[in-house]
């Protein structure tokens, strides 16, 4: 078909928005979202975490994905064909379907609350799928043993310099406890930094083995 629009089979999702779906797309949108006005049919705590998922992906992940939207979704066939292009195995899709890009619109609705049965998705499934999405798409997990490295490093090598000042200048005795502590915490911190280093290399490696494409043809023209 020219266009594909997933729906959740509990049908939770109000079939009475895909005409304005449609409406969106035969407008000029490569892809529509279907975003909810509210998430009060959801549990406090689902509606904590789901805001926390957004913040954190969208803090330290590129690209930025829409908060509050499911797979309930218009997708035209070239983003379609462009997804069908990615050779990667495990995809988040919320992030695919962002990277893909494209001229993206959005319609606001309502849920329903379930009328039957309860939901699969638990919190461990959500869990597991947050970071799905964050390793899917940042190298920021890996990168951050660096800062950390670094600053432990750093705050240690200020330490040690401060009791060699204060032995030397003021002629104060310094306890072993303390030497020895710093000792350890500035190899901890170069030990880190050497962590977080090799993880940038990971990171790349990672990267690369996705193959992603760097860009994408919307419209092409061939001479002759």
């Amino acid at each position: 078909g020219d266009a594909v629009i997933p729906i959740d089979v509990d049908l939770q999702d109000p079939i009475e928005v895909i005409p304005h779906l449609i409406e969106k797309w035969q407008a000029g949108a490569d892809m529509v979202l279907a975003k909810r006005s509210d998430r009060s049919t959801d549990g406090r705590m689902k509606r904590k975490t789901a805001e926390w998922f957004y913040k954190l992906h969208n803090k330290i992940s590129n690209p930025k994905i829409e908060e509050n939207v499911g797979d309930f979704r218009l997708m035209s066939r070239d983003v379609v064909e462009n997804i069908k292009q990615m050779p990667e195995r495990n995809l988040f899709m919320k992030g695919v379907l962002s990277w893909v890009g494209g001229k993206t619109d959005v319609v606001g609705y309502a849920r329903a609350e379930r009328v039957a049965g309860d939901s699969k998705f638990n919190g461990w499934k959500l869990w597991n799928l947050a970071l799905e999405g964050i390793t899917s798409f940042s190298t920021f997990p890996l990168r951050i043993w660096t800062y950390i490295g670094l600053f432990i490093a750093g705050m240690s090598f200020l330490y040690g310099t401060w009791m060699i000042i204060d032995k030397l200048i003021f002629g104060n005795n310094v306890p072993g406890y303390p030497s020895l502590l710093v000792s350890v915490l500035f190899l901890g911190g170069v030990q880190l930094i050497g962590i977080g280093i090799l993880g940038e290399y990971i990171g790349r490696i990672y990267i690369e083995t996705k193959k992603r494409p760097k860009y994408i043809i919307k419209n092409g023209k061939k001479n002759g």
